[in-house]
């Protein structure tokens, strides 16, 4: 992997994003939106993980974050870990998910391809973070991430789509608590 996308300074803002294995578009279930968002909640208040903007779409997330404590690379590796697990339970669990055969069968078959893994994998391997150290680069990401349900045609207005920090930066309260960027 390139040294130049890793965590050097956990306390310096970072922009990362990741998604889910072929980019498959799990998140368009509620149930399935709420384990990420269970899990952000947890690794704030449990592991020091602040969130400064984000943005969950159907098939990857995007997220402004840093940290106080716990390095933000060990942050994600659990994150990612945990929820993986708990989101192929949901997928197994769930009888009014008609493609659970097929998304079972990509992510076990993406595991065995993948020597990191036990035979599953639902997260693509990397972060890809990038290190937000002047307020050019800051904004840039912020309206990219804001703006990704509107390009996707999701939403006319960015505060409009309920699962993005944009109804925090619009004055309206959203669905997890986040740290602004002044």
């Amino acid at each position: 992997m390139s040294r130049k996308y890793k965590f050097r300074d956990n306390e310096k803002l970072y922009f990362v994003s990741f998604a889910v294995v072929h980019w498959i578009d799990v998140f368009i279930r509620n149930e399935y939106r709420q384990v990420l968002l269970d899990s952000l909640r947890y690794c704030q208040e449990k592991k020091g993980l602040e969130v400064y903007a984000y943005c969950l779409m159907t098939s990857h997330v995007h997220l402004i974050i840093s940290s106080q404590g716990k390095p933000l690379a060990e942050i994600l590796r659990d994150f990612k870990s945990f929820t993986s697990t708990q989101l192929r339970k949901a997928i197994t669990e769930n009888p009014q998910e008609s493609r659970k055969e097929w998304m079972l069968w990509v992510m076990e078959r993406a595991g065995k391809r993948n020597g990191n893994n036990k035979g599953f994998q639902f997260w693509q391997q990397h972060n890809h973070p990038i290190v937000l150290n002047s307020n050019f680069l800051i904004q840039q990401k912020l309206d990219y991430l804001h703006n990704n349900p509107v390009e996707a045609g999701f939403v006319e207005q960015p505060e409009d789509y309920i699962y993005s920090s944009a109804r925090d930066y619009a004055g309206t309260k959203g669905l997890l608590d986040i740290l602004l960027i002044e």
